[in-house]
C-alpha cells in the first residue's frame, strides 16, 4: 500500500464538510483496537467529533465480545459523541450510524446495501460492515459515546478464516476493482453529522430512512439473547430502534438487543 492509499489526516480533512466530525483526527498505521484508543482520549476530555482511524487494527473487536478482523485496506474508525440524552436512547445512535454508512456507501459506490438490525451493512446478503457502540455514563446521563465502524472495503476477504469467510464481501469483491477509500470516509462523516444533527430534533425521519434500508423486515430471524432464543417474523421497528417480532402464536415480542440470525425471507 503506497503512501497515496494511507487514510491520512491531512487528506480526510481535504474538501472534509462537516462542522465538528472529524476535525480532529487521529491516524495510525497500526493500532491494537480505535475504539479503545478512543475510549482513552473521551476519558481524557476529547471533543465531540473526535476520530481514530487506523489502517490495521491488531486485536479489534465486535460484538459481544467478538474479534474483528481488520488487516490493510479496510476501514477501521471510531468517533467520540457526547449526546446530551438518556442512556435508555443510546441504541437509536447505531441506527443512525447503520444508516449513514448505507448512505455513504450507495452514494460513493453505487452499490445496493442493506442494513441487518441493529448494526451490520450487508450486500447480497453478506457482511461488509460492522458497527459497535460503546458508552460511558451513569443511569441518568451519558458521559460520551465511543461508535466503532468497520468497513470490508479494499480488503481480501479469501484470507478470513472459514467460518467468517462464507457469510463476508469486500467493496473491492463487488465492485472488482478498489473502492475509494477517502471519498468514502469524508461522504460518511458527512452523513453521519447531518443525521445525528437531524436526530437531535427528531429521530423519526431517521427511523423512517433504518426502515427503508432494512434487510431485516420481511424476514424470519432468530434472536440470540443470552442463553435464550427467540424465533419470529420481523415485522417492524419501533421509535425506539427496538426490534417487533411476531412469534407463531401470534403474538408480538420487543427485542430491544441481541444477535439477530436471518432465517429466511418470508
Amino acid at each position: 500500500m503506497g503512501v497515496s492509499d494511507l487514510l491520512l489526516t491531512s487528506e480526510i480533512k481535504k474538501g472534509l464538510q462537516t462542522k465538528y466530525i472529524g476535525k480532529e483526527i487521529h491516524h495510525f498505521k497500526e493500532i491494537d483496537s480505535t475504539n479503545d484508543f478512543a475510549k482513552e482520549l473521551a476519558f481524557k476530555g476529547a471533543k465531540e467529533g473526535t476520530v481514530v482511524i487506523s489502517e490495521v487494527q491488531k486485536a479489534g473487536k465486535g460484538r459481544f465480545g467478538k474479534t474483528w478482523i481488520s488487516p490493510s485496506g479496510g476501514i477501521w474508525m471510531s468517533l467520540i459523541l457526547r449526546p446530551k440524552i438518556s442512556p435508555h436512547q443510546a441504541p437509536k445512535l447505531t441506527l443512525i450510524t447503520g444508516v449513514s454508512v448505507a448512505e455513504a456507501i450507495r452514494q460513493v459506490c453505487g452499490l445496493n446495501v442493506k442494513i441487518k438490525w441493529p448494526n451490520d451493512i450487508l450486500l447480497n446478503g453478506k457482511k461488509l460492515c460492522g458497527i459497535l457502540t460503546e458508552m460511558s455514563g451513569d443511569m441518568d446521563t451519558i458521559e460520551y459515546v465511543v461508535i466503532g465502524i468497520g468497513i470490508n472495503a479494499n480488503v481480501d476477504v479469501d484470507i478470513f478464516p472459514a467460518e467468517i469467510r462464507e457469510g463476508a464481501t469486500s467493496l473491492k469483491k463487488e465492485l472488482k476493482k478498489d473502492a475509494p477509500r477517502i471519498p468514502l470516509v469524508q461522504r460518511l462523516m458527512e452523513e453521519l453529522e447531518k443525521n445525528y444533527e437531524i436526530f437531535k430534533e427528531d429521530f423519526l425521519p431517521i427511523l423512517t430512512k433504518y426502515k427503508e434500508l432494512s434487510a431485516t423486515i420481511g424476514n424470519l430471524v432468530r434472536i440470540n439473547i443470552k442463553d435464550e432464543s427467540i424465533v419470529g417474523e420481523a415485522i417492524g421497528i419501533d421509535s425506539d430502534g427496538a426490534l417487533i417480532l411476531e412469534l407463531a402464536d401470534g403474538s408480538l415480542k420487543r427485542i430491544i438487543a441481541g444477535e439477530c440470525i436471518h432465517l429466511q425471507k418470508l
